[in-house]
């Protein structure tokens, strides 16, 4: 049957809101993944195919202008909705006689299609913004709908570069092949002076920090500018490197509004920071995209997480974890994410941290790997199930378990770095502490325990 044929025969299927998930072609269209919660009075079925026509070609109401040529190659597709538990020969009464299981809601998940020619602009690249909207638009205001997965098209992916280091060359660059890596967030986290920067950068480097990132609370700030700031931290990263023996990274945050966070990156660049941080979410996900494939920039980038809770936290609405802090961030660049760990004061289910770390590192068409960094009251007692539980290729953040060392900073960064020692050669860590000073200082004030905000703070 030749293609005339073939619409002819098909023409009003082929303008439904709806296919079969074998009739459409991945390659043309955006898959998405859903979660929703419907009354037990609505039908999904209805409802999904409303979605998918809010996201695409209509609204409320059929508009003249609909016509089913533009039905035809621009309308979204509902490719399958399925119910948990699946009922499939009755759903339970919504009066029935044992009040306590009475029916209120039902579950169900939606796969649906969207094409790919609705977020391509006219020189053929994709629009990641448009991107966003298409897929989790005005929907996201219509009650209990998460968009959980996504599936893209090798033609959209293959149109953007991914991270430019990504594990490998953050390994590379820090001459560190095989360990894991330790990462320091300068604490307090805002308030203080570029030269109590530099100090507290140097003791965490010298003591065994591979890369140290300004917290997420600071940026170009009147009382320590990004100028004065990276000019004192990089004079204090070279003292350190000399004194060890060792390569850091110092990733200055230049989280700012649009143009000025461009305009930060070539700056610190120039005036010899050796790695950038953003606040990906807040600045935008493009203007990620924008910093990291700039051909200019050839130093990392740190991608921080704060405002991600806003996306994904509900577990009935937003967009998941995986995606928030995994797929896009990746996609558009960031070499390394920082991701909420289970062990200290972030609030995350384990399997979703497994799934976040996931979507950073397994293969991903022609987009290199990202570095995770878990982070969140992480102490040296919790490097060894870090490891267990994420591999090598990771990058340990703590900010307060090393700066609220007894001994300070420099012993703080020492006992990690011990607690990573011992994991590489498979010793338990709190075994280890027993010849090690430092480690055993951090295990006898924290142990290897979930962390809580402490009473006296």
């Amino acid at each position: 049957m030749n293609d005339e044929d073939f619409e002819k025969k098909y023409d009003a299927y082929l303008q439904a809101p709806e296919a079969l998930i074998d009739g459409i072609d991945f390659e043309t269209h955006i898959i998405c993944t859903y979660i929703a919660k419907l009354s037990s009075k609505q039908n999904a079925t209805y409802m999904a195919k409303y979605a998918v026509i809010e996201q695409s070609t209509g609204t409320w109401t059929r508009v003249p202008a609909e016509t089913p040529e533009v039905r035809k190659k621009h309308v979204g597709k509902v490719l399958s909705v399925y119910e948990v538990p699946n009922y499939e020969y009755e759903v339970p009464s919504r009066e029935p006689i044992n009040p306590l299981i009475k029916l209120q809601s039902r579950q169900y998940v939606f796969i649906v299609a969207y094409p790919l020619i609705n977020v391509q602009r006219p020189d053929g690249t994709f629009n990641f913004p448009l991107m966003l909207t298409t897929v989790h638009g005005n929907i996201s205001l219509g009650g209990p709908l998460k968009l959980v997965d996504i599936r893209f098209p090798k033609a959209f992916l293959e149109q953007f570069k991914g991270p430019k280091f990504g594990i490998d060359g953050i390994r590379k660059v820090l001459k560190v092949p095989e360990r894991p890596m330790l990462n320091n967030m300068v604490k307090p986290c805002t308030g203080h002076s570029c030269e109590t920067a530099a100090d507290l950068v140097y003791k965490a480097a010298v003591g065994g920090c591979d890369v140290v990132k300004d917290d997420e609370l600071i940026a170009d700030a009147v009382f320590n500018t990004l100028e004065d700031r990276v000019t004192a931290v990089m004079e204090g990263v070279d003292k350190a490197n000399s004194e060890k023996g060792e390569e850091t990274l110092y990733t200055i945050n230049i989280t700012d509004n649009v143009p000025d966070v461009l305009e930060h990156a070539n700056k610190i660049q120039d005036l010899g920071g050796n790695a950038l941080m953003v606040n990906f979410l807040v600045v935008g996900l493009s203007t990620l995209k924008a910093i990291t494939e700039d051909p200019s920039i050839k130093i990392p980038v740190l991608a921080h997480m704060d405002f991600a809770g806003v996306w994904y936290e509900d577990p009935w609405s937003g967009v998941a974890s995986d995606l928030t802090l995994g797929k896009f961030p990746r996609i558009c660049g960031a070499d390394i994410i920082v991701v909420p760990a289970p062990y200290g004061k972030a609030v995350v289910v384990d399997e979703r941290y497994f799934m976040n770390i996931k979507a950073m590192r397994f293969p991903l068409q022609n987009i290199n790997q990202t570095l995770p960094m878990p982070s969140g009251g992480i102490t040296a007692g919790m490097v060894g199930k870090s490891v267990r539980d994420a591999g090598k290729d990771i990058l340990i953040g703590s900010g307060g378990g090393i700066h609220a060392h007894p001994d300070g900073p420099i012993e703080g960064a020492k006992a990690f770095r011990q607690a990573i020692d011992a994991v590489m050669k498979g010793i338990k860590v709190k075994k280890y502490a027993k010849d090690h000073e430092a480690l055993a200082k951090a295990m006898g004030l924290w142990g290897s325990k979930k962390t809580t905000f402490e009473q006296d703070v």
